[in-house]
Parts: structure tokens; sequence; C-alpha cells
């Protein structure tokens, strides 16, 4: 935090925080992998300059240089002794004044290492998850800069993925406001037909996803054709397949969409013959 060490239990913020009352901060998702030839950070200078480039957005003076974050991020790492985990470094507003403009607010800089597995269960990777096509519209880009990764945008992420839960399904789809689809609550997405891939581009208002930038990158490396276009909620349901991509998602297939799950509140309108 802000440069030291700090106990895992020591590592508070004031309940006046700026970001904790409208949600300002500044974040990111890396993963950090045991590998054969040791622990490896995938692609850690793209995850950095987009945390730069979140801040960018909006006017958050970061006060650590890019390569100082890289380097406090590998050395987290070493302090907490893990092979592999998954990495959250946050920028956030302090309680130096209060109100909507954080101008005036200290900012803080703090990363937190921890093991974390497969972000949907490792049976999904396997078999693949259930998911609905929300109710929850994605945030127009202009309203809120969907390229940044700020705090913010998560509440539309947090009502789609509750949604979801709620009705019996792992994950949920948003559409934009045109009525394209977007991403999910924390994963950009992908579909294929006739073995051409498709994602929807940035200008519909999706995160500029690292492994998305991955995907896109290995899949024409071997030869496959992958375009950058907007798609419908009917594309999706007739496509011959679909998956998630993501730092915490990593690749996770989707097996349903809009196949209805339990809710366990349904039972209760069904009157017995």
């Amino acid at each position: 935090m802000d440069g030291e060490l700090v106990p895992w239990d020591k590592a508070t913020v004031h309940v006046m925080s700026h970001s904790l009352h409208y949600g300002s901060a500044i974040f990111e998702g890396a993963r950090c992998y045991d590998t054969e030839i040791g622990s490896r950070i995938f692609r850690l200078d793209e995850h950095v300059k987009r945390f730069f480039n979140s801040a960018k957005v909006y006017g958050m003076p970061i006060p650590f240089a890019p390569d100082e974050i890289s380097d406090a991020i590998k050395t987290t790492i070493k302090e907490n002794h893990v092979k592999e985990c998954y990495i959250r470094p946050i920028a956030y507003y302090g309680w130096d004044e209060v109100g909507v403009n954080p101008t005036g607010n200290k900012v803080h800089v703090a990363i937190a290492v921890w093991p974390w597995g497969a972000y949907m269960g490792e049976d999904s990777l396997k078999n693949g998850v259930k998911v609905q096509v929300s109710t929850w519209t994605r945030i127009d880009t202009r309203s809120m800069p969907a390229r940044a990764k700020i705090a913010a945008n998560y509440a539309n992420s947090l009502l789609a993925k509750m949604e979801a839960q709620r009705l019996g399904f792992s994950e949920a789809i948003l559409l934009n406001t045109e009525g394209m689809v977007t991403e999910g609550s924390g994963e950009n997405i992908f579909m294929i037909n006739k073995g051409d891939i498709s994602t929807p581009p940035l200008s519909a208002g999706v995160l500029p996803g690292i492994t998305r930038d991955s995907v896109i990158q290995i899949a024409r490396s071997l030869g496959y054709k992958i375009t950058e276009e907007n798609f419908t909620r009917s594309d999706l349901i007739l496509a011959d397949e679909v998956f998630f991509s993501g730092t915490a998602a990593e690749i996770t297939p989707v097996r349903e969409i809009d196949v209805k799950g339990k809710d366990p509140n349904f039972s209760k309108w069904l009157e017995p013959i």
C-alpha cells in the first residue's frame, strides 16, 4: 500500500474514502502462473498500461511510474511466497475532501495477490456454463467510458451477475442500447460459426480485454478467420460455439444460453392437479 508492504489484516482504508462513496477506484486483474520455467505473470506490461489508461480517462494522477507498479507487483508476489496467484492493483481516492469531484483527495495505490482457481469453478472449464442474456443493459459509452476499468462500471455488472445466478445461471451476457451483444459481467465473449470466429468490437461498449487480444492474436496465427463485428442475441443463440475470455475466467466455454435455470421461488406459483 503506497509503496510499503502491509499485513493483510492491516490493509485498511478510511470509511470516508472518496472511492468508497463514489466508485472512483481504478483497478486491474492479472494472473501469475507456475510454469516449467518458474512463476510468470501473463502480459504484465499490457495490464499495467491499461491500468494507467483507465486512470488517464478519469484524470486520476497515479503517484507511481509504470515500472514502479510492475516492480511492486513482483515484490508482492515474492513476499507472499506464492507460485500462482491472481493480482489486483487498485488506485483509489482518499478522504481529504467530501463531494462528487475527487479533486483535492490524495490518490492511494495498493496491490494484493492471492491464490485463485477457476473463476466459475473447475467444472466450468470442462463442461461449460449456463448463461442468461440479462434484462440489464450494458452501460452506454456516452454515459460511462466502457474501456476504463473503474469500479463504478461494475455496478452494472453485479446487477446482471446477481440476476443470472438468482435464476439458476452461472453468468450473464449484456446487450448494449442498440441490442447488440457486448460481453459477460466480467468477461469478453466470442462465437464460432463454420470455423470462423467473431467478437464484438470495442465500439460496442466492451472492455479491451488482455485475454481477448491474446485470443485474437493466437487464432490468427493458427490461420483462423477472426473478425470484430456487431452481432445480435439471435446470432449468439444460433452460433456453433460460444466462449468467454478474461483474466479471471481464462477461456470458459458456454454450454447453454437462455435455457431456464431453477428458480427457487418458481414452484410456489404452480398449483398441483
